[in-house]
C-alpha cells in the first residue's frame, strides 16, 4: 500500500518505519515549521531505529508538500498531539478523494469527530473513511533528527473503530499486518474512552507540580513520581472514566489492567503498578508544567470526560476538581476554551441509546 504519515513526531516517525519495513510505500508529512525531523530523514533517505524495532527504513519522501503526501495514498495516518489533528485536517481538506482512509493515531478523546469536522467531510458521500485507534502502538523516543528508539511495540490492547463503526472491520483488515496488537472497538466512543492518558499524565504531573519546577522535571515520571496517594488520584479518576463507558454499554478496561495487557505494566495495580513498571522505567519528567501532560490530557481529554459524562448524567466530580486545579496551577480556563466537547460535534444532546445507533 501507499501510505501517508502526518506528523514528523515519536509516533509518526515510528509508524513510518514500521510501515517500511514491512514492505509499504510511505511519504511523511509536516508542516515547514517543524523542519528538523523532515530534512533529516529526506536528507539520510529515510529512518534509523534502535532497540525492540532495529535497523533503516527507506521513506519515499519526506518534507512540508502535502498534495504530494496524499497524492495516491491509500491509507493516511493523522498522527500526533490532540492538538495536531484539526491542523492536519485543514491541510488535507483540498486533497482528499474517495477511497482514501484516514486514521487518526491516536483519537486523543475524539480525533475522528474533529479530523471530520476540521477537514469538513461528508461521511455519507464523499467515499472518505475515518477511523481512530484508542492509543499509539508503541513507546518510542527520537533520540536525534531521522533518529528513534523504539523501546516497545504493544503487543494487545490497542483498539480501532471507524466513524461510523459499520467499516470497522475494513480499516482494521488493512492494517492487521503491520499491528496485529489491534482489537476492533464497538464505536469510537469506545476508542476515546479507552485513552488512558488523562487518567495518568495530569494526576502524576498536578501531584508533582512542585519537584517539576524545583528541579526542572529531573526526577524519574513513574518510578518517583508516582506514589500510593497518586494511585489513590488515577484511580477516582479511572473510576468515573469506566463509569462513563458502562453507561453507554461500552466494557472501558482499567488503566493498569491495560497497561499489562499492552506490555508496559506487570502489576494491575494503580501504586506499584506503575512505579514498578519496566514499560516506563528511566522515563524522565517534563521540564516544566505548560506540556502535553496538562494541555492534551486535561484541556482535550478530561475536558471531553467530563462534557460526556455530564451529558450522560454521571458523576464526574474528580474529574471535574481535576481540571479546575489544573485551571488555577495554569492560569487558563481549560473550561472556557473547550476545543473538544460532545457540543462541539452536534451529539450533547443525545441519549447513551441514541448515540450508540448513530454511530453503529
Amino acid at each position: 500500500m501507499q501510505i501517508a504519515i502526518l506528523g514528523s513526531g515519536n509516533g509518526g516517525c515510528a509508524m513510518a518505519f514500521d510501515f517500511s519495513q514491512h514492505g509499504h510505500t510511505v511519504r511523511l508529512f509536516d508542516f515547514d515549521r517543524f523542519p528538523k525531523n523532515t530534512n533529516a530523514i529526506s536528507e539520510a533517505g529515510g529512518i534509523h531505529s534502535e532497540d525492540q524495532l532495529k535497523g533503516f527504513a527507506p521513506i519515499e519522501y519526506a518534507g512540508a508538500d502535502i498534495a504530494h503526501v496524499l497524492d495516491g495514498a491509500e491509507m493516511i495516518f493523522a498522527v500526533g498531539p490532540a492538538y495536531s489533528t484539526a491542523p492536519f485536517a485543514e491541510a488535507c481538506k483540498p486533497h482528499l478523494r474517495p477511497g482514501q482512509t484516514v486514521v487518526i493515531c491516536p483519537s486523543s478523546c475524539g480525533g475522528s469527530f474533529e479530523f471530520v469536522k476540521a477537514a469538513e467531510i461528508d461521511l455519507e458521500n464523499d467515499g472518505i473513511i475515518v477511523a481512530e485507534t484508542s492509543t499509539l502502538p508503541y513507546a518510542v523516543r527520537l533520540t536525534e533528527p531521522g533518529k528513534i528508539r523504539v523501546f516497545l511495540k504493544l503487543k494487545a490492547g490497542v483498539f480501532l473503530a471507524a466513524h461510523p463503526a459499520k467499516n470497522t472491520d475494513q480499516v482494521l483488515s488493512r492494517v492487521k499486518d503491520v499491528y496485529p496488537c489491534i482489537s476492533p472497538a464497538t464505536n469510537v466512543l469506545q476508542t476515546s474512552l479507552q485513552n488512558g492518558n488523562p487518567v495518568i499524565h495530569p494526576a502524576v504531573t498536578l501531584l508533582n507540580a512542585a519537584l517539576i519546577e524545583r528541579t526542572g522535571g529531573d526526577f524519574f515520571f513513574y518510578e518517583e513520581g508516582v506514589t500510593p496517594a497518586v494511585g489513590r488520584l488515577m484511580e477516582a479518576i479511572d473510576k468515573e472514566r469506566v463509569a462513563i463507558g458502562s453507561k453507554l454499554g461500552l466494557q472501558i478496561i482499567p488503566d493498569p489492567e491495560l497497561g499489562c495487557l499492552q506490555g508496559y505494566m506487570q502489576i494491575a495495580d494503580y501504586d506499584k503498578g506503575f512505579s514498578t513498571a519496566r514499560g516506563f522505567a528511566g522515563i524522565k519528567a517534563q521540564s516544566e508544567l505548560d506540556n502535553r501532560y496538562f494541555q492534551e490530557d486535561v484541556g482535550y481529554g478530561l475536558v471531553f470526560l467530563k462534557s460526556l459524562g455530564e451529558q450522560l448524567n454521571v458523576d464526574v466530580s474528580n474529574i471535574s476538581a481535576l481540571i479546575q486545579i489544573v485551571s488555577v496551577l495554569m492560569d487558563r480556563d481549560y473550561l472556557a476554551e473547550a476545543p473538544r466537547t460532545m457540543d462541539r460535534y452536534g451529539l450533547g444532546e443525545h441519549s447513551a441509546d441514541q448515540l450508540t445507533q448513530m454511530l453503529k
